[in-house]
């Protein structure tokens, strides 16, 4: 399929006309725990989909799980959402899988092309950013006769627990370790959210972060996360562990305040926190979603000392201009790329392009996901030497973490590397 690039192409030689976004939202849950099953449905979407649109359509793969529909100036705004319903009623039927019967959980959206002010990539990006706004069926795998009325039941009572919650005191924060191989340390960790619901158990990020996202809800959780992480990072400091930096993740609802850097900014002194320990993640396609806002807001942190890191790299499709425009310190190597980079050669071309970008624009790179030995030794071997993942430990509650950092021993044993092993595979690569 044609690709971001021909679609602003054509919508910018147009010049006005409607854009339509359709997403597949349950592409990255399925992908967690079968990739492949994620891959297989979302061939049948768009199989569906090119086969139902008149050919003059264009039709361009815009992000992992979207679409993008350019239905020119011809097609008012009415019209292309009366056929917008119609494509996500038919894609969202019934895909039988072996024996496993699934609901796809399609979203649409359009814009409408001049808009005031933005031009068609911003157009873009907003519209793929606001998929994720309101919330859709959460079901990905289900039984031939689905009861709407108990998961109607079930999201509300979901709704009201998570309103509660931080009263409640069942949030809690975990802490993965951030590991600097050519310092050989621990530089910081991840700062994570879990929800411990008293009679649900541990309700998976995944499940509840969409949740907390249409209910408005991401300010509140999101401050409530920033400042658990800035009181653990001075905990740090005071038990001796100065140079460590936590890093928090910031959803797209948070950057759409005006005041988020003044927010940052009396977090970090309500916690005597210098801004040096403090690290905002945003995921590739947020931080794309408004550049100008965007740029306004790093100025701001980064000027206070506060450093940006770009979560998910490689997923989106971020342009060479916008990233040195928005000047991040770090980018983070999506766990897609990552996983068995050791033995597949694609993931192999992806991951030396995005740290020879890093080592040219001066930016650190992180692989995040690593899992193996063989994943860390192939990463370490072409050039990256910052790591997050299971090989070196899971998310940890605060002392734990605290009792890792301090393991300088440990992490030399998961550092080090046979020299003779690696030659022996530097031989092979080259006689290959």
């Amino acid at each position: 399929m044609p690709t971001r690039e021909p679609l602003i192409e054509r919508v910018m030689a147009d010049g006005r006309g409607v854009l339509g976004v359709i997403g597949f939202m349950d592409f990255d849950r399925l992908c967690a725990f079968d990739p492949g099953l994620g891959e297989r449905l979302l061939l049948t979407i768009v199989d569906r989909l090119t086969r139902m649109l008149p050919e003059e359509r264009l039709i361009a793969h815009v992000d992992r799980a979207s679409v993008a529909i350019w239905f020119g100036p011809d097609v008012v705004e009415e019209a292309a959402q009366t056929e917008l319903d119609v494509l996500r009623y038919a894609l969202g039927d019934v895909v039988i899988d072996g024996d496993r019967e699934i609901l796809p959980e399609i979203r649409v959206r359009q814009a409408r092309m001049p808009a005031d002010g933005v031009n068609a990539q911003a157009m873009l990006s907003r519209t793929l950013a606001s998929l994720t706004v309101q919330p859709g069926a959460v079901v990905a795998v289900a039984s031939p006769v689905l009861d709407l009325a108990a998961l109607a039941s079930e999201r509300y009572a979901l709704e009201q627990d998570l309103r509660q919650a931080i009263a409640r005191g069942e949030l809690e924060m975990r802490y993965q370790p951030l590991i600097d191989a050519g310092e050989g340390r621990v530089s910081g960790a991840e700062s994570l959210i879990r929800w411990f619901h008293p009679t649900l158990g541990q309700v998976s990020p995944s499940r509840f972060v969409p949740v907390m996202e249409a209910m408005g809800l991401a300010h509140e959780i999101g401050m409530w996360t920033l400042n658990a992480a800035a009181r653990e990072a001075r905990s740090w400091q005071a038990q001796g562990l100065d140079a460590l930096r936590v890093a928090v993740n910031v959803s797209g609802h948070q950057l759409d305040r005006d005041d988020m850097a003044a927010l940052v900014a009396r977090t970090l002194a309500r916690h005597s926190l210098g801004a040096a320990a403090l690290e905002i993640e945003l995921t590739e396609s947020v931080a794309m979603s408004d550049g100008t806002r965007a740029t306004q807001l790093f100025d701001a942190l980064r000027a206070a000392g506060v450093r940006i890191a770009i979560d998910d790299f490689g997923t989106g499709y971020s342009s060479f201009s916008t990233l040195r425009t928005l000047a991040f310190d770090k980018i983070k190597i999506d766990r897609e790329f990552v996983t068995n980079v050791d033995t597949l050669r694609d993931s192999q071309a992806i991951c030396q392009s995005i740290v020879a970008l890093g080592r040219g624009l001066g930016i650190r790179v992180l692989a995040e996901g690593v899992e193996r030995r063989a994943e860390y030794e192939w990463l370490l071997r072409h050039g990256c030497t910052h790591f997050q993942g299971y090989y070196f430990s899971p998310p940890l509650k605060g002392t734990e973490f605290v009792a890792f950092a301090r393991d300088s021993a440990g992490l030399a044993k998961l550092l080090a590397i046979d020299p003779y092993a690696m030659r022996d595979r530097i031989t092979e690569r080259l006689t290959a």
